[in-house]
């Protein structure tokens, strides 16, 4: 079967020829546009259709370096939509894993996967069979997929590429079939390093609730005919065994370290010998089971029912894939894979925990977004504390890997505190925000208390005791300290001015006061009492004081602090604030006045309440003269 073939480019470019030369000759230049229509068209939608064949899934790029996505063979997976299981082929190039795969499929070589007997590798990347099988297994239907990947250690690849063909195998599979003709080298141990770090890595989880995904079981499938009296899987125990290193070779060290790690996996993998088919391997494709040796027929049956005895759906982070799913976790890993210039478990470690980092670091973010600003830095701390433990415990619970889980921790500790510096920034501001409105609210309220129309000491006390106390219990936060500095100044100051500014404008207001009350008492009232001691008031506070007192003396002296305190008794107490209701009472008090004046003295007499004055020369009862 050609894969690649040329009859879709031939098509377009054979019609667009046509259609020029019509376009030319007819002038029409509809069909023109149906050309471009026909040829926009992508081919493999046409060919789709057709799922009975091989799609590749993963190629190498120009540089034969990295791996990119093929979407053709990914369309034959999104479309399934139970839990998907894969079955992976590896090994060496021309070892015989596309026939393998044909004969696991039961296909003949013109029907499954392209099977080449050139020197050159045939399979580019990794290929899938479009149609899955359908098997239960434990109770649920699940789909199974046969992958073939490109053989290493071909001409013209580098060991890189290789290396990345091997891990992304290696993750993707429910079963990986090692395929390895006549024996076990040196070479083949060392290319599982991979799949044993991704076992220390996951498989350790694998027994727990937290999953990751299930590493592949592995299959050591030896094709040789005779094993010379052992077993195929005393043969492999024979080549996992430790090897003398007596001159400390480093590369034989390592060898030996994945030979330990492949023993601690035994409960994993499984041994299973193929005869060969037959000696003439070239003719292979064009025989039937009854030309091929009838103890490779009946070797690969069973095979075929050991495969279908260990496989099980492809798990990643606790539940089975759908092929919508196999597709996003293919192009998770491969975005890994490709990342850095070698592959590595760390950059998988890394892919698997991003989404369970985001998850805790969401815990982290929607905790501290709950807590109400501005509070104490202590407060703040307490909270950080208290949920980084908390995001910090889910992501132990839930992360994946062991060792280069490590690096995952610390990038989920970078961006906590990430989080909490913009947190400690935020309180910063509220708190700024909050005692700035406290100090603007009470430093307006020392203003108004400056010009109060009455000065009153203890309103200003009272006035100055309630900003003090309501800013010392709402303003927290950091910024409270450099406010109540602030603030500290501010009432200091406040205060200063309203005691130098309050003894002056008491001053002025008993003057004031006593020469309103000598034209009230004179002009208003005529009440003659009244006049009398609003002059003697007068008279003391500008005449005696001046005479026997200094400014700075009368405001210490016994009957300055008499006036003082009568003042404040009469402008202010918790019942009533003269400042408040003083213009209502003026005015209520002058009605009074009006009222006695036209009514009161023709109802009552002229002499009800107050003595008047008296004058008989221009009283009532003087005789009219002409």
């Amino acid at each position: 079967m050609v894969r690649n073939s040329f009859f879709p480019a031939f098509f377009c470019f054979a019609f667009g020829r046509l259609l020029t030369r019509g376009c030319l000759e007819m002038r029409i230049s509809s069909r023109v546009f149906v050309f471009f229509i026909v040829c926009a068209i992508p081919w493999r939608i046409l060919a789709i259709e057709n799922f009975q064949q091989a799609f590749p899934i993963v190629e190498p790029d120009p540089g034969h370096t990295k791996l990119r996505l093929s979407r053709e063979g990914l369309e034959a997976i999104e479309k399934i939509t139970n839990p998907i299981a894969a079955v992976a082929v590896i090994g060496p190039y021309r070892s015989g894993k596309s026939f393998l795969l044909n004969q696991l499929l039961s296909l003949s070589c013109y029907e499954g996967f392209g099977v080449g007997h050139l020197r050159d590798t045939k399979t580019k990347g990794i290929w899938v069979w479009g149609t899955p099988l359908e098997l239960m297994i434990d109770g649920v239907n699940t789909s199974v997929f046969y992958l073939d990947t490109e053989g290493f250690e071909s001409v013209g690849k580098s060991n890189v590429y290789d290396d990345r063909i091997f891990a992304l195998a290696t993750v993707l599979s429910s079963v990986l079939i090692y395929n390895l003709p006549e024996t076990i080298r040196e070479a083949d141990i060392s290319r599982l390093s991979f799949a044993v770090e991704l076992a220390e890595e996951f498989y350790g989880r694998v027994k727990g609730q937290d999953v990751a995904f299930e590493p592949a079981k592995l299959l050591w499938l030896i094709q040789r005919d005779f094993l010379q009296g052992k077993t195929v899987q005393e043969m492999v125990n024979e080549a996992l065994r430790h090897v003398p290193n007596n001159e400390g070779d480093k590369n034989i060290d390592l060898v030996n370290q994945i030979r330990d790690s492949l023993a601690i996996m035994g409960d994993n993998s499984t041994a299973f010998s193929l005869p060969q088919p037959h000696l003439q391997r070239t003719k292979l494709c064009d025989m039937k089971d009854g030309e091929l040796e009838p103890t490779y027929v009946a070797k690969r049956e069973e095979l075929k029912e050991l495969v279908t005895s260990i496989i099980r759906p492809k798990i990643v982070q606790g539940k089975s894939l759908n092929g919508k799913e196999f597709v996003s976790f293919l192009e998770q890993i491969l975005e890994a894979l490709n990342k850095g210039e070698i592959p590595s478990t760390g950059s998988l470690v890394e892919v698997f925990n991003k989404g369970i980092l985001e998850r805790c670091l969401k815990i982290y973010s929607d905790r501290m977004a709950k807590v109400p600003l501005p509070i104490t830095e202590q407060s703040l701390d307490n909270a950080h504390e208290t949920h980084r433990a908390e995001a910090m415990r889910a992501f132990d619970e839930q992360h994946f890997g062991r060792h280069h889980a490590r690096k995952s921790v610390t990038q989920l500790d970078q961006e906590i505190d990430k989080v909490h510096s913009n947190v400690i920034l935020a309180n910063r501001y509220q708190s700024s925000k909050l005692c700035e409105a406290l100090y603007m609210k009470c430093e307006d309220e020392m203003d108004h208390l400056q010009a109060l129309r009455l000065p009153s000491m203890a309103k200003f006390n009272a006035g100055f005791l309630q900003c003090n106390q309501s800013f010392e219990e709402e303003c927290v936060g950091p910024s409270k300290e450099n406010y109540e500095q602030r603030m500290s100044k501010m009432l200091g100051k406040s205060r200063s001015l309203f005691i130098k500014e309050y003894n002056h404008r008491l001053y002025n207001w008993l003057v004031a006061f006593s020469l309103g009350m000598v034209i009230v008492g004179r002009f208003v009232l005529k009440f003659f009492l009244v006049e009398i001691g609003a002059w003697l008031l007068f008279i003391f506070l500008e005449i005696y004081t001046r005479m026997f007192w200094s400014a700075e003396t009368l405001y210490y002296s016994p009957v300055w602090h008499f006036v003082v305190a009568t003042w404040e008794t009469i402008v202010y107490s918790p019942i009533l604030d003269l400042d408040r209701w003083a213009i209502p009472i003026g005015v209520l008090a002058a009605v009074l006045v009006v009222y006695w004046r036209c009514c009161g003295r023709r109802k009552y007499g002229s002499h009800w309440l107050l003595p008047l004055y008296n004058n008989p020369k221009n009283g009532s009862q003087r005789p009219r003269s002409d």
